[in-house]
């Protein structure tokens, strides 16, 4: 799919809300942060299958997404995707919970830097000098961490590298974002709903339980997932990857301002320098990219999957 060269505007104003609510995923996570984080995974997943399952209604998708579920090893493919994400999911509800905001927004500056070393790994991509300094920088900023600190950040790694994995296996899988969604929440249900059948059972669920307003928090899990994707391809199909690659960092930057100035998470000298030793890595990384993409002729960009 080419980039449409009459609507940039517009697809910036798509992606900066779709990493805008990204961004701003901590307040409602906060807001249900009372709620087992199984039991908000659960609904998350059980709502996407509702709300993605209306847009591509909405949108005259069904044949493609008949198409699609009706391939044995595409689903094969997407389970493992499923159960990457839905790992990255409960990981990320549960730090919100905790008061561990400041984590999760280190371990998606650190994404693009594990996507980095995935490439390499597993792919065979050859890394250059630049990219290896910028690696070499974020390592640093764990390694500090872990030394000064006396903790591994296992948050940040575990968002960082369940996500960077995830984006790995979808770029392999030739499916659209939608359906892809749709298929990965559709193959989870059946243990959402499991689960959530299992704490009827004993008393111990939330949904229906503590108001209308906690349930009607626990249904628009379903929007939150699913609108930032929506606004993400929309976008991405309008701009080329270099502004994209940019405009990616406002959710991890987003959050951060969220984790220091709303919820107050302590932020001292230490911290502080293992976020400026990622952040070098980032700029470096960037600034390399920038440089490269800018000396190659425009291509055209490929809707992410």
């Amino acid at each position: 799919m080419q980039t449409d060269p009459q609507s940039p505007n517009r697809g910036i104003v798509f992606a900066l809300c779709a990493y805008g609510m990204w961004g701003m995923f901590p307040i409602y996570f906060k807001s249900v942060a009372s709620v087992s984080p199984f039991e908000v995974l659960s609904h998350r997943i059980i709502w996407s299958v509702i709300f993605m399952a209306l847009f591509i209604a909405a949108t005259g998708r069904w044949q493609e997404l008949s198409k699609n579920i009706r391939q044995k090893k595409l689903l094969l493919k997407l389970t493992s995707s499923a159960i990457l994400i839905s790992i990255n999911w409960v990981v990320f509800i549960w730090s919100v919970g905790q008061g561990h905001i400041l984590d999760t927004s280190m371990g998606y500056f650190i994404n693009p830097l594990v996507s980095l070393l995935l490439g390499m790994i597993i792919l065979g991509e050859r890394l250059r000098r630049v990219q290896w300094l910028a690696v070499s920088l974020a390592v640093a900023g764990v390694v500090y961490q872990l030394i000064l600190l006396g903790n591994l950040p296992w948050v940040a790694l575990v968002l960082a590298c369940s996500f960077g994995t995830y984006g790995l296996l979808r770029k392999q899988i030739e499916v659209d974002p939608f359906s892809g969604l749709l298929i990965e929440t559709l193959l989870l249900s059946p243990f959402a709903l499991f689960y959530l059948a299992w704490l009827a059972q004993h008393n111990e669920i939330t949904f229906l339980t503590e108001g209308l307003q906690m349930s009607g928090l626990l249904i628009a899990a379903g929007i939150v997932t699913s609108l930032p994707l929506i606004c993400f391809a929309a976008g991405a199909k309008r701009l080329t990857l270099t502004v994209n690659g940019l405009l990616m960092y406002i959710t991890p930057s987003l959050t951060f301002m969220l984790a220091v100035v709303v919820y107050d998470e302590p932020l001292d000298v230490n911290r502080l320098i293992t976020f400026a030793l990622i952040w070098s890595g980032l700029l470096l990384f960037t600034a390399e990219s920038i440089w490269r993409i800018k000396k190659m002729p425009v291509k055209a960009v490929k809707l992410p999957t």
